[in-house]
Parts: C-alpha cells; sequence; structure tokens
C-alpha cells in the first residue's frame, strides 16, 4: 500500500504532463492559416515581379554600397575597431528577425508584412545618414538591418504564392539576376558615392528607390483576407534565435565565453519550445525530418560565410593590398545547393587565396568571374529544393529559414574572416617588435598599409607587415572558404536530393484560379445582359410616356 502512494505524486505529473501537450497538440490542430496561393496570370505576374525586383534591388543595395564604403564611415567618425559593426548590426537584426517575419507573414499577409518590411529599411536608413556618432550609425543600421532581412525572404515567399513550382526555378533566377544587379553595381556606386558626395548619402541613396517600389507593392500584389492570430506565435521564440560572440575580447576571456555559453543555452531552449511549447511554431521541428531539408540549411550557413567574406574584405583587399581608390575597389567586387555551384566556388576560393599585389588584372576578373558562377548556382537552387519538399503550408516558414540561416553563416563569416585578418596581423608586428599603439592603430585603419608617409614605421618594415601580416590573413580566409565550398558540395551530393516539381496542390490551385475567372467572366457577361435588359425596358417606358 505504502510503495503505491509513494508513487501517485510520480503519476500525477505523469498525466499532467501528459494533458498539458495534448492541450497544446489540439491547440496547433485548432490553429487556421490563410492559404495565401494565387497564382496570376503573365500579364499581372509581369507587374508583380517589377515591384518585387524593386524590393530586393534595394536591399541588395543597402546591403552593398554599405560594404565598399565601411572606411569612409569609419574614417568620418575616427570610430577604429568598432565601425566593423555597422554591418554586424544589419546582419544581426535581419538574421534574428527572418524567421519571426515569415511566420507573421502567414498570420498579417505578405502585402502588409513586405510593406512594413519597406518603412523599416527606410527609417532606418534615413535615421543613419542623420547620425553624428557611430553609436547612432550602428543603432540605425539594425533598425534598417530589421527591413532589409525581411524583404529578401518575402520577395522568395511571395514568389511561391504566385508562381507554380514546375514554373519556379525560372521565375527565381529572374530575381536572383536582379539581386546579381545590386551586388554587381552596389559597391561601384557605394565607392562612387563616398568618394565623391559624402557617406550620408551611401543610406539616402535608397530612399527614393523604396519611394518607387512601395506603392508598386501595394497596388499589384495580390490581397486575400487574412486568419491567424497573433496571439497563437509564442515571441519567446523570437527572442531565442541567436547567440553571437565576438573578436573584440580573446576567445578565453569570461565575456566571450559566457556569450557563446548564452548563445548555446537559449538556442537549445529555442528548440525545445518549438517542439514542444510553441501552439504556433516559427519553425515546425517536423521538417527536420527531411533530409533535404537538413542539407539545404548546412550548405545554405556555408554559402552565407563565403559570400561575406568576399564582400566586405574583397574591396578592403583591394584598397589595402592594391592601393585602388573606393570606386575602383567597388568595380572589382562583382561576385554574383547545386553540385556544380560548390565546385566551381571551391576552385575559385582556392584561386582567390594565391592572389597577390602583383596578380594580373585580367587574372583577378578570372577568378571572381568564376567565384560568380560558383555562387550564382547555388542560390536558387536550394530554395527551390526546400520549397518542393515540404507541403505548401510550410513554404513561407521554410523558406524563411534558409534565409536565416544563411544571414547566420554571413554574420559568422564576418567574425571569423575578422579574427583570421586580425590575428594574422597582430602576430606578424608582434614578430617584428612593432610598439602595441602602432599595432592597434594599423589593425583598427589597415588602410595605412597602402600610405608608408602617414606611418611612422619604415616603408620597408610596412611592406613586410602588409604581406606577412594582412596578405597571409586574407589568404588563410579564402583557404578557410574553399574549404567550406568542397564540403558543401559533398554535403549537397549526400542530403539534397531531386524532388518532383509537379505538385497536386498546385494543379489544385490553377483549376480553382480558373474556375474563379471563369465564374467572374461568366458574372460579367450576365451583369452586361442584365443591363442591356434594363436599358431596353427603360427606352420602352420612355416610349410609352412619350405615345
Amino acid at each position: 500500500m505504502t510503495q503505491s502512494v509513494q508513487h501517485l505524486p510520480s503519476n500525477d505529473a505523469s498525466a499532467q504532463r501528459e494533458e498539458a501537450q495534448n492541450t497544446i497538440e489540439e491547440a496547433r490542430h485548432k490553429v487556421e492559416l490563410t492559404d495565401q496561393t494565387n497564382l496570376l496570370p503573365i500579364k499581372k505576374l509581369i507587374f508583380c515581379y517589377l515591384g518585387l525586383g524593386l524590393c530586393l534591388l534595394v536591399s541588395q543595395l543597402d546591403t552593398t554600397i554599405t560594404a565598399t564604403s565601411l572606411s569612409t564611415i569609419s574614417s568620418a567618425f575616427n570610430a577604429g575597431a568598432i565601425a566593423s559593426w555597422v554591418p554586424t548590426a544589419y546582419l544581426l537584426t535581419s538574421t534574428s528577425t527572418t524567421p519571426l517575419l515569415g511566420r507573421l507573414s502567414d498570420i498579417f499577409g505578405r502585402k502588409i508584412t513586405l510593406s512594413v518590411a519597406l518603412a523599416m529599411l527606410m527609417l532606418g536608413n534615413v535615421t543613419a545618414g542623420f547620425s553624428k556618432s557611430i553609436i547612432q550609425v550602428i543603432i540605425a543600421r539594425g533598425v534598417a538591418g530589421v527591413g532589409g532581412g525581411a524583404i529578401r525572404s518575402l520577395a522568395q515567399i511571395i514568389i511561391s504564392d504566385v508562381v507554380s513550382l514546375r514554373d519556379r526555378g525560372k521565375y527565381q533566377a529572374i530575381i536572383a539576376s536582379i539581386s546579381s544587379i545590386g551586388i554587381a553595381v552596389g559597391p561601384v556606386i557605394g565607392g562612387a558615392i563616398a568618394q565623391k558626395a559624402g557617406w550620408q548619402w551611401c543610406f539616402w541613396f535608397t530612399v527614393p528607390v523604396i519611394v518607387c517600389a512601395a506603392p508598386i507593392i501595394n497596388l499589384v500584389l495580390p490581397y486575400r483576407s487574412i486568419r491567424g492570430n497573433i496571439r497563437d506565435l509564442y515571441f519567446i521564440s523570437a527572442s531565442t534565435d541567436l547567440g553571437q560572440g565576438g573578436v573584440t575580447y580573446p576567445w578565453s576571456s569570461t565575456t566571450i565565453v559566457g556569450t557563446l555559453a548564452g548563445g548555446f543555452v537559449t538556442c537549445v531552449l529555442f528548440i525545445c519550445w518549438e517542439w514542444k511549447g510553441a501552439v504556433l511554431p516559427i519553425l515546425p521541428m517536423y521538417v527536420f525530418k527531411y533530409s533535404t531539408i537538413n542539407g539545404v540549411y548546412i550548405v545554405g550557413m556555408m554559402s552565407g560565410m563565403i559570400r561575406a567574406t568576399i564582400m566586405y574584405y574583397l574591396p578592403q583587399y583591394f584598397q589595402v593590398a592594391l592601393g585602388y581608390t573606393p570606386i575602383r575597389a567597388g568595380s572589382n567586387n562583382e561576385q554574383n545547393g547545386s553540385l556544380s555551384g560548390f565546385g566551381i566556388w571551391s576552385i575559385s576560393c582556392g584561386l582567390l587565396s594565391t592572389i597577390t599585389p602583383h596578380t594580373p588584372y585580367a587574372v583577378l576578373v578570372v577568378y571572381m568571374l568564376l567565384s560568380g558562377v560558383g555562387s550564382g548556382q547555388t542560390l536558387q537552387t536550394t530554395t527551390v529544393a526546400a520549397q518542393a519538399t515540404v507541403p505548401r503550408k510550410d513554404m513561407a516558414v521554410v523558406t524563411a529559414f534558409r534565409n536565416f540561416v544563411r544571414m547566420l553563416g554571413e554574420a559568422l563569416g564576418l567574425a571569423i574572416g575578422s579574427a583570421l585578418i586580425n590575428n594574422t596581423l597582430q602576430r606578424s608586428m608582434q614578430d617584428l617588435s612593432i610598439p602595441e599603439q602602432a599595432v592597434k592603430e594599423i589593425i583598427d585603419k589597415p588602410i595605412l598599409l597602402s600610405y608608408p608617409s602617414s606611418s611612422n614605421l619604415s616603408p620597408d618594415l610596412i611592406t613586410k607587415i602588409l604581406y606577412d601580416g594582412y596578405i597571409r590573413g586574407f589568404k588563410n580566409v579564402f583557404l578557410v572558404n574553399a574549404s567550406l565550398s568542397a564540403t558543401a558540395f559533398f554535403i549537397s551530393f549526400m542530403l539534397i536530393h531531386e524532388t518532383d516539381l509537379d505538385r497536386e496542390d498546385d494543379s489544385g490551385t490553377q483549376r480553382e484560379e480558373t474556375k474563379e475567372a471563369l465564374n467572374d467572366s461568366i458574372g460579367d457577361m450576365e451583369k452586361g445582359r442584365m443591363d442591356q435588359s434594363a436599358e431596353k425596358g427603360v427606352t420602352h417606358v420612355i416610349r410609352g410616356v412619350a405615345n
């Protein structure tokens, strides 16, 4: 009897846990979200793509223009190492809010969420241009990052709403081409603005484009009444998206160890809550049962790390090692899951690790074209692979999380690249017994290596620091990139599988859209006949009265 009594508390606790889990499962089944699929005819699709293209162009220009003008912004405020937080703040906010905004677009609709994202991007950029300190610029870029990250995800989500899976690859390629235009011309524009007009216009430049894009989106983007309640979304998920360490302090310091440990704990809490606690998860855990989804997310993070280091550190290399102006450095930055893409990317990163100040210009162009070809083949193929693997109801969150891991990779890539370059540079100067003040000054402003006269060190010593420190650190970054690309190649081969692009839900949606269009046409015809009959009746009455 005593033994059975002792087991009662544990049985009660087990029953309570089971009851709580059943309650959550019932609540999940009751949650209803509107299917926002709206396959468009070609004429409407063209106008829709015009609006989406402008939005995506704004987002890419905003990122690439700032990347090229970062050294100018740093010099304007004498910011030193803290200037690296200008792109980092943007990446952190855009990364951490992307999964949340993907789910919010399910609740509030794509049009409303995209309009809010454009407003956030414009607010952040206007504020950044009027900033009086580097801290204000960093905060403003954090605000802009919320909008910029959302725009990139929502563009791909909206494409999945208005285009069938069979045709999605070619339409994603169109969007990718627009994105590539922003990547290609952004550094040139950023360098020209920073050199001629002032760093403020690097942020204000995108405002007129946003003003043009917002009305087009609101006019042409389909709108449907929505179901769903924001109260179903538990925001503990949003607060545990990201833990981030840094390179400002030693890796063994309490600050870094504590940050990494806190990031790991919050990541575990996020997974547990999404799995067992959230009524409407930001990312349903069951999507990870698909090997293709796991492969897409892994290679997405790796590609983000590679793209970020190419985008931010290659222009800096051109300015520091080759002595290019911001305009010319920007014009050389033309780089745009698939096996050929990661294979080519791996080769190009290995080749980029071999460049020196004496490398011919034509060779640089060939290496960067290879990088662009490899990068371009990995962007849209992985998106379509992920969308083809899951049911339509999960398409928005899967797409948003794919962009989340890619942007998380970009943030990690910047941190790792900075650590490799700065640590190699610092060790080389310490080996040469350079004074600590000079070490700090060169790490904060590596552009000084291009102008020996601006330093108290001899030209020969500056040249040795440039080759043994900065250029060697840069090579280490691209050797890591080559390793990541090769690893992503094998992961793509092992995990990402081919999927049939003909889906029953697309066919059903097309039939429904055709039926609705036919009903509308029939309704218009019947209305026209009724109007004609009414007009004849009125005419007959008037004639009768006249007689």
